[in-house]
C-alpha cells in the first residue's frame, strides 16, 4: 500500500507531465490565424493555403494526415492533402450562424498527427446585402385627434433588416404630404426608430383620413428598401393622452416558465371619461421572436407567454408598448425582459477522429480526439472531462475545450484484450448535467483465450407436457478474442449417467446455444437431470470451455387425485358403522387421498356433494375426516349414502369422487342388523374368520405336544446309559500313577490338575471330569475371593 508522501510524490509528477502537455499544447496554437470569406460563396470556394502557416511541405502533408474540426460541426470545410488548399464544401450564410453579431467569426482547428499537433484558426463570414427590409404588419394605422398641437410626435412600428453593419437598416422616408414629416429617433440598442411629427392642425370635417407611405432604406450597395402604408384617421376631441406609470419596466423570467404564465404587466392611466377614457394595449414596434413569444393582454396590460423561452436562442427581450384611449390618443413604454439562464442544457460532446484497434506494446498511441461543448452560461456552462481511473490510458486537455485520448502505456494483449472507456463530462451547474461517451478500444489478438460462459452453471425450467421442438433456454458463451478465434460452436457432452438417454430428450443449436426439448417431458417420470455444454472456439489449436445445465421439469396438473381409502373398485361398498349415541363431532371415517402431482397441484380438498340426509354429516376440509354435526335421532334413517368430492389445486383443477355408506347402530356389540346384504356379508366374513382361527390353533397344538413327547424321550434314553455304565472305578493296574495336568496356556491364568476316571472295561476314548486338584495357595486364594466374589468361587465347578 503506498504511503503518503510515494503519493504526494506520484502527484507532482504528473503535475509536472499535465504542465509539459499544456505548454505544448500552447506554443502549438499560440498564434490564431484569421482567415475570411464572403458569406453565400459557392461550394469548393478557395479560402486560403495553408502550407506556410502549418510551416510543412507539400510531402509531408498527406503523411501528418490533417483533418478539420470546428466546435458544433458549423463549419463544413474540405482540406486538399494534395495542394494545402482550404475549400468551402457548401454555401455558408452569415445570419444563420451569428445572427447579428458582428463581426461573425466562427473558430476551428486542424489536427495534424506523428505527432499530433493542434492548428488554432478562424474563419470570419463577411456579410452581403442579401435581404431586404421588411415591415411586419401590412398597414399602420394611426388615430389622432383633430385637437392634436402642431409638434406632437407618434412612434412608428419599425422595419427589420437580417443584414448587419452598412448592409442593416440605415434610414426611412415618407410620401410627401402637408401635415407630418418624419423624425429619426436612435433606440437604446443602436436601431434607427421613426416618428411622425405633426406641422399642420387637423381638421376632421376637411378631411377624415390621411394615407401616407413609409420606405425603409438599407445601407447595401445597391441598397434595398421596404415599404408599408400609414392610415391616419382623424378624430373628434380628446382632450387627454394615456400615460404609463413607468417608462421602463424591467422583468427576469426564469427559461423554463411555463406557457401562458404572466411575464409582466403594465398600467396606463386616462384622465378622460367615456370612450376617449378607455384603454387599449398593444406592442409598438415588435419584432417577429416577440410577437411568437409574448402576447399582449388588450384591457388589463399583461404581458404573457405563448412560447417556451430558450436562453440559449435568446437572453433578452426589449418589447416596446403601447396605450390608445378611445379617442386616438397614445402613449407608450418599454419592457425589458431578461431571460435567466437554468442547467437545462447538457455537455455535447463531438468525437473529431478515432481509433479503436490498438497494436500491442504500442507506446502513447492517439486514441480519440474530441471536442465538448456546453451552450448554457456562466458555471452552467463550464465543463469537467474525465475517464476511468483505472485505465491504461490519459486525457490531456487542450485549447477551446478540445480532448486528446491516449495511451500512457504499451498494452498487453494477454493481459487485458479490450478496453471499455467512458468519457463522462459535467457541468458545473446546480443541478449537475452529465454526458457520457463510451468507447470500446481492441489490442490484436491471438487465440489465446477459450470461451467463456455467461454463467458458472445454469438452471433452466420446462413445464412437463410441452410440445416437441420447443425452444426452453439459451446457453451462452463469450470468447474475448477476436475473428475466426472467437467465432464459438456448442455441443452436448456425453452425460456421466450412461442411463440417460441425452440425445434423445435435448438439442442444442451449434451456432447460438439455443437449447431444444425434443419430446414432451413427464414430471412424473423424470423430474430433473443434468449434463454439460461444451464450447469450442474456431481457433488453431481450438479452445473449449464447458459449463453444466441442470434441466428441472415443472409440474402440471395433469394427474387427477387418487382415494387410497375406501377402496371404490372393491366388488362391495365399504361401510361404516356410527352408533345412535354419537355425540356431535363424532368422527365417523377418514378420506385418504393422494395426487401424484406436486406443489399445489396435489393440495388437496375435500367436500360432500351429496347426502342422504344433508345437515348430518360435514367434511373437514382439509384432511377428509367425515364428522357428525348433530345428535342422531330416532327418525334418522337407518342406512346413509354420502358422495364426497376429492379436488387438487391445480389450475385447472381436477378431481375425483368417492361413495361412502355409513350404518347406524345401537351399539358395536350387535354389529348384525336385519339390513339387505350388508349384514349377511358381515356375518359370512366373520364365520370364516372364526373357522381359520381353529384350524391354526389345533396345528400349533399338535406342534407342541409332538415336540414335548420328544424332549422327554430323549431324555429317558440318556438316564438309560447312564446306569448302564455303573459309575467310575480306578483300578490300579489299569491306569498310570499320575495325573492329568493342564496347563495354563489357555485363558486361565494358573496350571490346574483334574483327576481323570475312564471306564476299564469299555475300549472307547470317553473321559470324564470330576474335580480339580487345586494348589494350597489357589485355594487360599480362592477361600479369600469367595468371601468377596460367589461368582470367582463358581467358576471352578465343572460337570
Amino acid at each position: 500500500m503506498e504511503t503518503g508522501e510515494e503519493m504526494e510524490q506520484i502527484l507532482k509528477k504528473r503535475q509536472v507531465l499535465l504542465f509539459f502537455v499544456l505548454l505544448g499544447i500552447a506554443q502549438a496554437g499560440s498564434t490564431i490565424r484569421r482567415y475570411s470569406v464572403e458569406e453565400e460563396a459557392e461550394n469548393g470556394f478557395f479560402v486560403a493555403n495553408l502550407l506556410k502557416d502549418l510551416g510543412l511541405e507539400v510531402e509531408e502533408l498527406a503523411e501528418r494526415g490533417p483533418r478539420v474540426i470546428s466546435k458544433g460541426k458549423k463549419l463544413n470545410l474540405e482540406f486538399n492533402r494534395q495542394t494545402g488548399d482550404l475549400l468551402l464544401r457548401e454555401k455558408l450564410d452569415r445570419e444563420e450562424l451569428c445572427g447579428p453579431t458582428e463581426p461573425c467569426v466562427v473558430p476551428f482547428q486542424v489536427l495534424l498527427g506523428n505527432p499530433l499537433e493542434i492548428f488554432q484558426a478562424e474563419l470570419q463570414i463577411r456579410d452581403i446585402n442579401d435581404h431586404s427590409p421588411v415591415f411586419l404588419d401590412k398597414k399602420i394605422i394611426l388615430k389622432i385627434s383633430e385637437i392634436t398641437a402642431p409638434g406632437s410626435t407618434f412612434l412608428i412600428e419599425r422595419a427589420q433588416d437580417l443584414d448587419v453593419g452598412s448592409n442593416s437598416l440605415q434610414t426611412y422616408s415618407i410620401s410627401p404630404n402637408f401635415y407630418f414629416h418624419l423624425n429619426l429617433q436612435d433606440s437604446p440598442d443602436g436601431t434607427v426608430l421613426p416618428q411622425l411629427v405633426l406641422d399642420k392642425v387637423l381638421d376632421r370635417e376637411e378631411r377624415s383620413e390621411i394615407r401616407l407611405i413609409l420606405t425603409a432604406l438599407d445601407g447595401g450597395n445597391p441598397p434595398r428598401s421596404g415599404t408599408v402604408q400609414i392610415l391616419i384617421e382623424v378624430l373628434d376631441i380628446n382632450d387627454n393622452a394615456p400615460a404609463f406609470s413607468k417608462l421602463r419596466y424591467e422583468v427576469q423570467v426564469p427559461e423554463n416558465s411555463p406557457v401562458g404564465s404572466q411575464v409582466a404587466t403594465v398600467s396606463a392611466r386616462d384622465l378622460d371619461i367615456g370612450d376617449n377614457g378607455q384603454i387599449a394595449y398593444a406592442f409598438s414596434q415588435a419584432s417577429e421572436d416577440i410577437r411568437k413569444t409574448f402576447r399582449m393582454n388588450a384591457t388589463s396590460g399583461e404581458i404573457l407567454l405563448v412560447k417556451t423561452l430558450d436562453f440559449e436562442s435568446i437572453q433578452a427581450y426589449t418589447v416596446y408598448v403601447q396605450a390608445t384611449d378611445g379617442g386616438g390618443l397614445s402613449g407608450s413604454s418599454v419592457v425589458f425582459v431578461q431571460v435567466n439562464d437554468l442547467n437545462d442544457n447538457p455537455p455535447e460532446l463531438t468525437m473529431s477522429t478515432f481509433t479503436n484497434h490498438i497494436p500491442e506494446n504500442a507506446p502513447e498511441t492517439v486514441i480519440a480526439v474530441f471536442s465538448v461543448a456546453d451552450p448554457d452560461s456562466g458555471d452552467n456552462g463550464k465543463m469537467v472531462c474525465s475517464i476511468q481511473e483505472d485505465l491504461p490510458f490519459v486525457l490531456k486537455p487542450s485549447v477551446e475545450n478540445l480532448y486528446t485520448l491516449m495511451t500512457n502505456t504499451a498494452l498487453d494483449r494477454e493481459t487485458r484484450p479490450q478496453y471499455n472507456i467512458t468519457i463522462t463530462v459535467s457541468d458545473m451547474g446546480t443541478p449537475r448535467l452529465t454526458t457520457q461517451h463510451t468507447i470500446a478500444v481492441y489490442v490484436s489478438d491471438i487465440n489465446d483465450n477459450a470461451p467463456a460462459f455467461t454463467q458458472t452453471s445454469y438452471t433452466i425450467f420446462v413445464r412437463e407436457n410441452n410440445s416437441p421442438a420447443l425452444h426452453i433456454g439459451t446457453i451462452s458463451a463469450t470468447d474475448s478474442d477476436s475473428g475466426s478465434n472467437a467465432h464459438i460452436t456448442y455441443s452436448l457432452l456425453p452425460p456421466q449417467d450412461p442411463q440417460l438417454a441425452l440425445n434423445s430428450l435435448i438439442s442444442i443449436n451449434a451456432d447460438n446455444g439455443q437449447l431444444f426439448a425434443l419430446r414432451a417431458l413427464d414430471y412424473e417420470a423424470l423430474q430433473a437431470f443434468e449434463f454439460h455444454v461444451s464450447a469450442t472456439d474456431g481457433g488453431s489449436p481450438a479452445l473449449s470451455s464447458q459449463a453444466p445445465v441442470r434441466l428441472v421439469v415443472l409440474d402440471d396438473n395433469d394427474n387427477a387425485p387418487f382415494v387410497l381409502y375406501p377402496l371404490q373398485n372393491a366388488s362391495a361398498p365399504c361401510t361404516e358403522l356410527l352408533p345412535r349415541a354419537a355425540e356431535p363431532g363424532y368422527l365417523v371415517t377418514k378420506v385418504v387421498a393422494v395426487d401424484r402431482d406436486s406443489g399445489q397441484n396435489a393440495w388437496l380438498s375435500f367436500q360432500l356433494l351429496k347426502a342422504t340426509e344433508p345437515g348430518l354429516f360435514s367434511v373437514w376440509a382439509h384432511n377428509g375426516e367425515v364428522r357428525t354435526t348433530r345428535l342422531l335421532g330416532e327418525r334418522d334413517v337407518l342406512k346413509h349414502r354420502l358422495l364426497l368430492l376429492v379436488k387438487d389445486n391445480g389450475d385447472p383443477p381436477r378431481s375425483a369422487s368417492v361413495t361412502l355408506h355409513v350404518l347406524l347402530v345401537d351399539g358395536f356389540s350387535q354389529p348384525y342388523l336385519p339390513l339387505p346384504e350388508v349384514a349377511r356379508d358381515a356375518a359370512q366374513d366373520e364365520d370364516a374368520l372364526t373357522l381359520y382361527l381353529v384350524i391354526a390353533l389345533a396345528s400349533v397344538s399338535s406342534l407342541f405336544l409332538l415336540s414335548l413327547l420328544l424332549f422327554v424321550g430323549v431324555r429317558l434314553c440318556r438316564r438309560d446309559r447312564a446306569t448302564s455304565l455303573g459309575g467310575c472305578s480306578m483300578p490300579e493296574g489299569h491306569f498310570p500313577g499320575h495325573l492329568v495336568d493342564v496347563g495354563g496356556a489357555g485363558t486361565l491364568s494358573q496350571s490346574y490338575q483334574y483327576e481323570v476316571c475312564l471306564s476299564g472295561d469299555t475300549g472307547t476314548p470317553d473321559f470324564k471330569f470330576l474335580k480339580p486338584i487345586i494348589p494350597n495357595f489357589l485355594l487360599q486364594n480362592s477361600e479369600r475371593e469367595n468371601d468377596t466374589n460367589p461368582s470367582y468361587r463358581n467358576s471352578f465347578e465343572f460337570s
